[in-house]
């Protein structure tokens, strides 16, 4: 397996810091040993954990009004694949890629040989009705699954099947699907017909999806359309999984909520029902934001995590949800944002699992609400960091991977390498 970064660098890197590492760890061993928690059974568990990269997610973002490119960004999907792989070494946490078509469209087999050489795999597959691409014979302009013509129905159908015989040959098991269709003004779109089209599309795709692939939906409340959306929240999501059969999901993105709305509940019920098919991990202030995940209400990431950690001790019926980020880089740089937020993923799941689930369930039978909450702050409030860190040091990545990637001067070179991207037009991604 090839490593993108220099195997010094990361060394030396680490040998500043590994001495302190093992006190630390030894520190918290002691104070989790006193409450009844082994640490090196959760050490263990988060070793396993991963979550999956966006493709995108390397590339600068932007807003619906303008977009200020940064140095060496990916020329094409090779090069993304290299910049995840210098994620995944540094954080050992992200061993998926996630690809967009048709952004992302190349052969094949180039495609699983690159991704190989650095030893990723491809997560779900990720579909593409939302824009318009060179040469695409109708437009999505009025929507795609659910648009009136039932030409532009077929074609956004034919799409999701190339995407699912791409993924076929590079290794996935699942497709994404998330339609920008909608309406911006009263009376543009009757809501059932639109409806009713979508779930007519969305059942062709899902005849032809293999046994062994499962079939993301995600809800989203706005954006671009600003009056309705076809798949506008939750409650919708459920109807289309139960609509399709057994291997249809809910996909929760955490930043297409209204900013009050519990997202931890909706996990839960969805867990509850056995809908829940996975996540995109960001955050947001004000709604889809896609900021760093953890950024501005890391809490709530540990209670949507509190939620998985119970079903998952608890053994729930078809819980086996997919993990990855999908955020907009308008200010930093991608790959150092979507390490912190691989490990800020890692360290609500690692924070979760210090819940002490016997006490809580005590207090929550009392109506102790007082004792409940402050069961789940103990578990929040336990710096799990010396966990991470040793997690990524046992798997050779760096302790610090933010400072090694910088040391490594892994951005200048790529720079130089890579031609300056255009300044302009708008566009989340």
């Amino acid at each position: 397996m090839e490593t993108v970064i220099a195997g010094d660098v990361v060394d030396k890197s680490n040998a500043a810091r590994e001495q302190a590492l093992k006190a630390d760890y030894a520190v918290l061993g002691e104070q989790l040993d006193r409450r009844g928690i082994a640490i090196d059974a959760i050490l263990k568990k988060v070793e396993a954990f991963g979550v999956a990269i966006p493709s995108w997610g390397v590339g600068t973002g932007g807003t619906r009004f303008a977009r200020f490119p940064g140095p060496g960004e990916p020329r094409d999907v090779f090069d993304k694949i290299e910049d995840c792989a210098v994620i995944s070494q540094l954080t050992r946490a992200t061993p998926t890629v996630s690809l967009h078509i048709p952004w992302d469209k190349a052969d094949p087999n180039r495609l699983k040989q690159a991704a190989s050489r650095f030893g990723l795999g491809f997560d779900a597959m990720n579909s593409n009705t939302f824009s318009d691409t060179v040469g695409q014979k109708l437009s999505y302009k009025f929507g795609s699954l659910s648009h009136a013509d039932a030409g532009v129905r077929r074609q956004a159908v034919e799409h999701n099947l190339e995407c699912i015989e791409i993924g076929r040959t590079i290794g996935s098991k699942a497709l994404t699907v998330w339609i920008g269709d909608g309406s911006n003004f009263p009376g543009q779109v009757n809501f059932a017909r639109a409806f009713e089209r979508y779930l007519e599309a969305m059942k062709a795709i899902y005849a032809e999806l293999p046994q062994d692939w499962r079939l993301f939906t995600e809800h989203k409340m706005y954006e671009p359309a600003f009056y309705s959306t076809v798949v506008q929240d939750w409650g919708t999501n459920y109807i289309i999984a139960k609509e399709l059969g057994d291997k249809a999901y809910c996909l929760v993105d955490l930043g297409h909520h209204a900013p009050n709305v519990n997202i931890e509940m909706i996990v839960s019920r969805l867990i509850q029902f056995g809908k829940l098919g996975g996540f995109h991990f960001n955050d947001s202030k004000y709604g889809d934001d896609d900021l760093d995940a953890g950024s501005i209400d890391p809490y709530r990431l540990f209670l949507v995590f509190n939620e998985l950690v119970d079903a998952e001790l608890a053994g729930a019926k078809d819980f086996q949800p997919a993990h990855m980020l999908d955020q907009s880089h308008n200010v930093t740089d991608p790959i150092e944002s979507l390490m912190l937020s691989a490990i800020e993923v890692q360290r609500a799941y690692a924070a979760a699992l210090l819940v002490d689930r016997k006490a809580l369930e005590g207090f929550q039978e009392a109506n102790d609400a007082l004792m409940a909450t402050q069961a789940l702050k103990a578990a929040y409030r336990t710096d799990v960091e010396p966990i991470l860190a040793t997690a990524r040091l046992n798997r050779g990545g760096a302790i610090d991977p933010v400072s090694a990637y910088r040391a490594s001067f892994y951005r200048k070179k790529v720079a130089a390498a890579r031609p300056a991207g255009a300044a302009g037009g708008g566009g989340i991604v």
